[in-house]
């Protein structure tokens, strides 16, 4: 008899726009089904492996969470997925079901057109693409490059007509859809939904199904079983990167750098968030995420902001022999002054 295929969900959406803590939503509500999660980190700090294996969570165990932090997924298909992917269907209790979580930086579209690879092609089947927006932040325009500037620019100067690398990331994210999730959809009014809702559809020619949401909170009955197999159909949603690359032009990331900031434990971490929002806005950092030793505390402080956002609560206790300490992973574009960015953290301490 032959095996039925596994399905599997890819998740993608831009930095911050909630991906993780909606995982972690799902696997704390995935009604008896075992689900093995693949995420691709980016930068060298695997906070959201951190957050999820923290979740307490029986339909994931932290040996079914997989992390792959040697880069962009869509760039280390042959390297390191589809090894990833090969192990984890060798193993004697294969899952129900394949949650990939991809980096914000990550295209979508080289990732679903591994799973044609023959030996993964006979064994699983992409259920869905599932696309995650920060409705707050596509509102504000942090999903571009100075999205002002660049209009400015283009009302100004008639010969430019290139559109960010930042807004082809969003728009190749939107492209890959099988469902659209506007996430903290609670941070605008209905004014800004609206925009929020023609700025989205207006981005790919594609109308695939779009819902709302806050906090990441979507029933697992609406993000699994879209039973759509959305490697047979990739090849129509091209990406930028594709398009080009058929031009003989090649895709990289350098338009992106991340680092780790170890610093000391946190004394004041009120004063520290309100510290470094100034830092985000000076210096105008994309994400900010990791975590935080508070001294007498027994729990990590959790910090993720996206832009000047910044989201904080004590997450999960240390483990005994975890190392206490706090470690931040910066995104910014290729031009940020990582030196810079380092001494004004760190002097917010």
């Amino acid at each position: 008899m032959l095996q039925q295929k596994i399905p599997a969900t890819v998740i993608t959406g831009f930095l911050g726009a909630g991906k993780t803590t909606m995982i972690r939503n799902l696997l704390q509500n995935a009604g008896g089904k075992r689900i093995a999660l693949i995420i691709n980190e980016f930068g060298d700090l695997g906070v959201d492996g951190d957050v999820l294996k923290g979740c307490g969570a029986e339909a994931c165990s932290e040996d079914d969470i997989i992390e792959l932090t040697n880069g962009c997924i869509c760039c280390t298909v042959a390297d390191d997925f589809i090894p990833t992917m090969t192990k984890l269907l060798e193993r004697e209790n294969r899952p129900d079901h394949i949650v990939i979580e991809t980096s914000g930086l990550a295209l979508p579209q080289p990732l679903v057109a591994a799973f044609n690879w023959p030996e993964i092609k006979t064994q699983v089947t992409v259920d869905g693409v599932i696309t995650v927006v920060d409705s707050a932040a596509v509102a504000a325009g942090r999903f571009a490059d100075d999205h002002d500037k660049v209009d400015a620019l283009r009302v100004e100067d008639e010969n430019l007509d290139h559109e960010s690398p930042l807004e082809e990331l969003f728009e190749d994210q939107l492209t890959a859809a099988d469902l659209i999730v506007l996430n903290k959809t609670d941070l605008i009014d209905a004014d800004g939904l609206k925009s929020v809702r023609d700025e989205v559809a207006s981005r790919t020619a594609r109308k695939p199904s779009m819902i709302e949401a806050k906090n990441g909170e979507v029933a697992a009955a609406v993000l699994l079983g879209l039973g759509v197999g959305t490697e047979d159909d990739i090849a129509n949603r091209k990406s930028h990167h594709e398009l080009e690359h058929e031009n003989g032009e090649e895709h990289d990331h350098d338009e992106f750098d991340s680092f780790v900031v170890e610093l000391p434990a946190i004394a004041e971490p009120a004063a520290f968030i309100e510290r470094l929002k100034g830092v985000i806005a000076e210096h105008d950092v994309l994400r900010v995420k990791g975590f935080a030793d508070v001294p007498g505390k027994p729990l990590r402080l959790l910090v993720q902001a996206v832009g000047s956002r910044i989201d904080h609560y004590f997450e999960r206790a240390w483990v005994p022999g975890e190392t206490r300490g706090t470690r931040l992973v910066v995104i910014g574009l290729h031009d940020m002054d990582e030196a810079a960015v380092r001494a004004a953290i760190a002097a917010a301490v």
